[in-house]
């Protein structure tokens, strides 16, 4: 790395998605946008995880997988300030229903849980996430979320500019 910059960079594979909401704050594709601010092709790679396999994801589905989207994504090449997430569903890869190019996701805030807690040394903090209700709720069709209960492979491209040009248009006629 110090002498040749590098051709890809792959953020991953995480254990969990990282999917709607969760774009906002993952490590994983946090990863993946360092490696798009400096102009490199950047994927984040997420294995998902139920219940039954959340000591023992099933990273097969990712090792099937993954090295096709990465190989097909590359041909026709990634746009500059994008990164691309992919999420592997919870399942044996002989049950992947196939690939799906989707669009973030939304989940129903309204199963928002914080729980209060305290660190090793007495500290408190909060773990936010949701319940597991939530989860079982239809997602929207097209979307990651929709994706992977449908037991297909989730492909996102994310933009690195998140700026809302339709309210910046409003904004600029209320702030003079």
């Amino acid at each position: 790395l110090k002498d040749k910059q590098p051709d890809i960079v792959l953020s991953g594979v995480n254990k969990g998605r990282n999917v709607a909401e969760d774009v906002v704050y993952s490590g994983t594709i946090a990863g993946a946008l360092e490696g798009t601010i400096l102009g490199l092709p950047s994927f984040a790679l997420s294995q998902e995880f139920s219940m039954e396999t959340r000591t023992k994801p099933l990273w097969d589905t990712a090792l099937k997988f993954g090295p096709d989207v990465i190989r097909n994504v590359m041909k026709l090449g990634v746009p500059r300030n994008t990164v691309i997430n992919v999420n592997f569903p919870s399942c044996m890869p002989d049950e992947v229903k196939g690939i799906a190019v989707t669009r973030q996701g939304k989940r129903n805030l309204g199963f928002l849980k914080i729980d209060s807690r305290q660190d090793g040394r007495g500290n408190p903090y909060y773990w936010i996430g949701f319940e597991r209700a939530a989860m079982l709720e239809t997602p929207a069709e097209g979307t990651d979320l929709a994706a992977l209960a449908a037991k297909l492979v989730s492909v996102t491209p994310l933009r690195l500019d998140r700026t809302d040009e339709a309210f910046s248009e409003k904004l600029k006629g209320v702030l003079k």
